[in-house]
């Protein structure tokens, strides 16, 4: 037999389940998933702002084809990177990586920041009126590939981030070894106009430079240079959050196919956040006309 409660029971039954899952959700702040679909392991470091709650822990392995999930505190802020190409160094024994390095000398960051280059997620969760602000920035520099996707039950969220192989269309004076990883241009030359510091320090004067345009037109989504806030900054309320290192399998933007030209899309702005498929041919074409182009023009 089925019970059918007023319209009034309903309502207040509604609001009863709401208010639960407010209270769950403040209590618990959000759930971060860490997947890696790169040829090889990474190291996910993770550095909280001074402000904030600490999260389980500083710095994992996360070997290819693996995830990793944890619940954040409420009103956690701060950042994630990969760090790859890692190991305990000899006779020291200390923990080193390639790009991404936090220097701890050990799998744990406690409390240290990536040595640029390197792609950031960044976070700050609950803040003004509960929204979660979220956005991948290549400001530091970039060393692979990194998509930030979003489920709520609230908001239509944006997935953000950057799915394109930077490390080969890298301007030579921004390669670091043998295209490990992309310098920024602050980095690389550390002129003010590029560091947006000293007379630059406002966005009024530091203006997009010729080496932040080329990571704006590969990953439109990303943060390029440091007021680049209008088209890169995301919120959402009440989420969780998937941070895949290589959404396309380690592939590189030329190659990519399938679920990797979707990712690809979604973060260049092409794509609806709902699945479609789209031409592989088509895709590759195009990606690998950019890559060629921007080869030729950077190269020197």
């Amino acid at each position: 037999m089925v019970v059918l409660l007023p319209l009034s029971n309903l309502s207040f039954f509604s609001i009863l389940v709401c208010c639960f899952f407010f209270t769950w959700r403040s209590a618990n702040g959000s759930k971060f998933t860490f997947i890696n679909k790169c040829k090889n392991t990474v190291w996910p470091g993770i550095l909280s702002n001074s402000d904030s709650p600490p999260l389980p822990t500083t710095g994992f392995e996360l070997p290819t084809g693996t995830r990793r999930s944890f619940q954040s505190p409420t009103g956690w802020s701060g950042r994630f990177w990969a760090r790859t190409g890692c190991a305990f160094s000899k006779p020291t024994n200390l923990f080193t990586c390639s790009t991404g390095d936090c220097g701890s000398g050990t799998l744990e960051c406690s409390g240290a920041g990536a040595n640029p280059p390197a792609t950031l997620a960044e976070f700050t969760l609950g803040k003004n009126g509960g929204k979660d602000f979220y956005d991948v920035s290549l400001v530091d520099g970039y060393n692979l590939p990194m998509v930030v996707d979003v489920t709520s039950t609230i908001d239509e969220c944006l997935s953000t981030g950057c799915s394109v192989d930077l490390n080969r269309v890298c301007p030579v004076k921004l390669r670091v070894r043998n295209g490990d990883a992309c310098r920024s241009a602050c980095e690389a030359f550390g002129r003010p106009e590029y560091c947006c510091s000293g007379v630059f320090s406002n966005p009024n004067t530091c203006q997009p430079s010729v080496y932040s345009r080329m990571f704006k037109s590969a990953c439109p989504r990303s943060y390029s240079y440091a007021y680049d806030d209008a088209t890169s900054t995301f919120t959402c309320t009440s989420a969780d959050y998937e941070v895949t290192f290589c959404p396309g399998g380690g592939q590189s933007l030329a190659n990519a196919t399938g679920a990797g030209v979707w990712l690809t899309n979604v973060v260049r702005g092409d794509a609806p956040i709902t699945r479609k498929r789209f031409s592989p041919f088509r895709q590759a074409f195009v990606s690998a006309s950019t890559i060629f182009i921007f080869d030729l023009l950077f190269r020197y």
